[in-house]
């Protein structure tokens, strides 16, 4: 009888739980939803800021474009870093400490504040390296912040395909690189896809980072790496903190929000077919 008490409250726990936190979650959307869905229009969309102050007025197309450009520059050098220390800790080192060192930087880079890697991308990247405020700055800064979040996705993806493929692979002489390109990749590349583009996903809402290495107040598409843009989170902070418009604020944190949920959709899409 007890034990079936047990039972009974943990599901039900579970169940409240569950309730609980998909009702947040739908208050939320629910909320930005209804704020801001009377600005969406083709002109929000699709015309630069305008007015004094800049942003009473006009759209928020540099911010989307900015925005985007930035979260496919992280994606590129995080899955470029990610993939590449994932390969070398799941196949070729076999130091068990070097192995445990190197999990112990990967977890303490993803606790860094996003702020703090803000100034590291400021320091070394915008002044060190001279590429100023810039496309290409911000988008490394972000790069770095989720390198974390592809290196632990790609690594368990490596981990969980079938073993006796690969030992039957290495038992015929073939080569660790030609085993991962022919066997291994092939196995896991929507895993490894799907994961970065959800980490992406986390890099487009983060606004510390790119106020500090790529986002400026106004500037028209980004035409090079070099080119300083717009972003959302960076323009929603200044409509918000200075008081510009609030439902210009609304509006730009819904159409964020819209692109989050498309990107993480899209991540959903290929884990499904991977699994079937």
């Amino acid at each position: 009888m007890i034990k079936v008490l047990k039972n009974v409250l943990l599901a039900l726990w579970y169940f409240l739980s569950s309730l609980i936190v998909i009702g947040v979650i739908i208050s939320i959307f629910a909320y930005i939803l209804i704020k801001g869905l009377s600005v969406i229009n083709l002109n929000f969309i699709l015309q630069a800021p305008k007015g004094t102050p800049l942003g009473i007025e006009g759209g928020i197309l540099p911010a989307i474009i900015g925005s985007l450009a930035l979260t496919a520059i992280a994606c590129i050098s995080a899955s470029i870093l990610g993939v590449a220390t994932a390969v070398y800790l799941s196949l070729y080192c076999t130091h068990s400490v070097i192995k445990e060192l190197m999990h112990l930087v990967i977890s303490s880079i993803s606790g860094i504040p996003s702020i703090v890697l803000g100034l590291f991308g400021y320091s070394f990247l915008v002044y060190f390296c001279d590429l100023g405020i810039s496309l290409i700055a911000g988008g490394i800064t972000l790069g770095i912040m989720i390198f974390p979040y592809v290196e632990v996705v790609t690594e368990k993806s490596i981990m969980e395909v079938d073993k006796s493929l690969i030992v039957c692979s290495y038992s015929l002489g073939v080569s660790k690189s030609y085993t991962f390109f022919r066997i291994i990749l092939p196995s896991c590349a929507s895993d490894i896809i799907s994961g970065t583009i959800m980490s992406g996903g986390f890099a487009m809402g983060a606004a510390a980072p790119v106020m500090l290495t790529s986002a400026v107040v106004s500037a028209p598409n980004p035409d090079s790496l070099l080119s300083p843009v717009m972003a959302l989170p960076y323009h929603l902070y200044i409509l918000v903190s200075q008081g510009i418009s609030m439902e210009k604020a609304y509006g730009t944190s819904l159409v964020l929000v819209i692109l989050l949920i498309v990107i993480n959709f899209a991540a959903a899409i290929l884990t499904k077919r991977r699994k079937v």
